[in-house]
């Protein structure tokens, strides 16, 4: 993106493992109007953290680059079928245990409250399909005020949403996310909000600390890896642990996932290794 002021990110950790592979890098804003692309051998998206803005324009800035010959990765098919959270669904026909979601695409209160009761749960999570950051996002309970359901109602009336049962695990165990590179699994996080939030991002206060995960936890995440219809350079998987103690797929980060190099001092070296791979 054009500015990273606000935002976390350890990306540099990887430049210098690359340099002593061979490699140069330069950091170039998806909104660049007059770089040449084949000024490049490979381009690597990574930080693009406002594309939910303007997804259209971010996917023909992409196609612009994959069209000028240069390898892209991950490359504009993945993000095509990544972007939108409705591969959700597809990977839940592949046998993948996801989040419980319901999908709409014009909001209406007493349905959302339908699900609520269906679903038996006090409270509920309702973002756009396509998101980033927990843009847009809302934990709503029973307390909820009338002027946030209006927010909620306004914000979804003229944009598709996703309504899931919030994981109240997410607050005192967190959520996971492993990292596969090159088709590898390179390490793992565990992410926790602060006190009275439910979001895990650093840039809302979310706490992030380095784990081991657990066999169990691993193999999930390999058939979940395994499922995708690709061979990404780069993928983070979302786990959360239900309350019936089963792990569920909250979601695979395809686009730009950070990808917390500084939590494993080998991660940035594996980075660049599958970086070197791909396109040497």
């Amino acid at each position: 993106m054009d500015s990273l002021e606000g935002f976390v990110s350890d990306d540099a950790l990887f430049y210098e493992p690359l340099a002593q592979l061979g490699w140069q890098v330069h950091s170039v804003s998806w909104r660049s109007t007059d770089t040449n692309w084949n000024d490049y051998d490979a381009v690597i998206i990574r930080t693009p953290w406002d594309y939910q803005q303007e997804p259209q324009a971010f996917l023909e800035a992409l196609s612009r680059i994959e069209s000028s010959g240069v390898p892209l990765e991950n490359g504009l098919d993945v993000v095509q079928w990544n972007i939108e959270k409705t591969y959700l669904r597809n990977l839940e026909k592949r046998g993948i245990s996801i989040v419980p979601t319901q999908w709409a695409t014009t909001f209406q209160r007493d349905v959302v409250e339908k699900w609520w009761q269906e679903w038996n749960t006090p409270e509920l999570i309702i973002k756009p399909t396509i998101s980033a950051n927990a843009d847009d996002t809302f934990w709503i309970s029973k307390q909820t005020s009338e002027e946030v359901w209006e927010t909620v109602a306004e914000t979804f009336r003229e944009r598709s949403f996703m309504v899931q049962p919030f994981v109240s695990a997410i607050l005192a165990e967190g959520e996971y996310s492993l990292f596969f590179f090159g088709g590898e699994y390179s390490h793992a996080i565990v992410k926790i909000p602060k006190p009275n939030d439910f979001r895990v991002q650093e840039e809302h206060g979310g706490r992030i600390q380095s784990t081991q995960p657990t066999t169990e936890l691993r193999q999930i995440a390999q058939q979940i890896y395994d499922a995708i219809p690709y061979h990404p350079l780069y993928a983070r998987i979302d786990l959360v642990r239900l309350p019936t103690k089963e792990f569920a797929l909250m979601e695979v980060e395809l686009i730009e996932p950070s990808l917390y190099f500084r939590t494993n001092a080998e991660s940035p070296y594996r980075f660049a290794r599958a970086i070197d791979a791909r396109f040497r």
